[in-house]
């Protein structure tokens, strides 16, 4: 290797590393293996990735700028822990933003779309029929990634990344307050959901999720749960 293919090869490392410690960091909160609140230290982070704490600093504010990660200045970085009236406003933008984008996918949906729906659909009543765990996290991912899927089949991209933001938020806010510690998606909600999108009833599929969105706030009792270590929740 010349000194050119190293310079280019130092320049570009520390992003394509800060970016694969985020996305593991961003898996562990969003599927709920790490608590609100848990505290990410940059050398911790740097230790297990065996990256620098520049790389791991970079990844964190990374997640910050998404607001899954609180950086306090003298303190570090934390888990966000939203408050009762920041998970409010999260399901408050729900409410506004989902209607429409289900409107929009309900005009758009191709069969091949519904069929990629009924597997994605079969996978959450496997996960949910499994124990533990695991199954558990499962199932929580699946049920955000319905939500992500009607998204994408809108065909607004912007929209789409707004909701990766409000579904990474959710899933905040069901680690900290959630009663019953799965997912808070209904099954058969998603079902249903789908049911007019395939109909292409953009109507009924907005008002659809409209309810199951008060379904899923209505699961909120402000809990707070324990999570795992930061170490155990990577998994590493």
């Amino acid at each position: 290797m010349d000194a050119t293919e190293k310079a280019g090869t130092t320049e570009s490392a520390p992003d394509d590393r800060s970016a694969a410690i985020r996305e593991s960091l961003r898996s562990a909160i969003v599927d709920r293996r790490l608590a609100p609140g848990t505290k990410l230290t940059e050398s911790e982070v740097g230790a297990l990735f065996d990256a620098s704490r520049t790389v791991a600093r970079a990844a964190l504010q990374m997640l910050a700028f998404e607001g899954l990660v609180k950086m306090e200045r003298n303190r570090g970085a934390f888990v966000s822990s939203p408050s009762p009236e920041e998970a409010r406003q999260v399901f408050a933008s729900r409410r506004l933003i989902e209607p429409g984008i289900a409107i929009a996918a309900a005009a758009r949906i191709t069969p091949a779309d519904v069929e990629h729906f009924r597997r994605h659909l079969e996978n959450e009543t496997a996960h949910m029929n499994e124990r533990g765990p695991a199954a558990r996290r499962a199932e929580i991912k699946a049920s955000g990634d319905f939500h992500l899927m009607v998204a994408s089949i809108s065909g607004n991209q912007i929209l789409r990344r707004f909701m990766e933001e409000l579904i990474a938020r959710s899933s905040l806010v069901i680690a900290l307050y959630g009663r019953t510690g799965v997912s808070s998606c209904g099954h058969n909600e998603h079902a249903d959901i789908l049911d007019a999108l395939e109909r292409r009833d953009g109507e009924k599929a907005a008002h659809l999720m409209l309810h199951h969105i008060d379904h899923i706030e209505a699961d909120i009792d402000f809990r707070t749960p324990e999570g795992l270590a930061l170490r155990d929740a990577l998994g590493i």
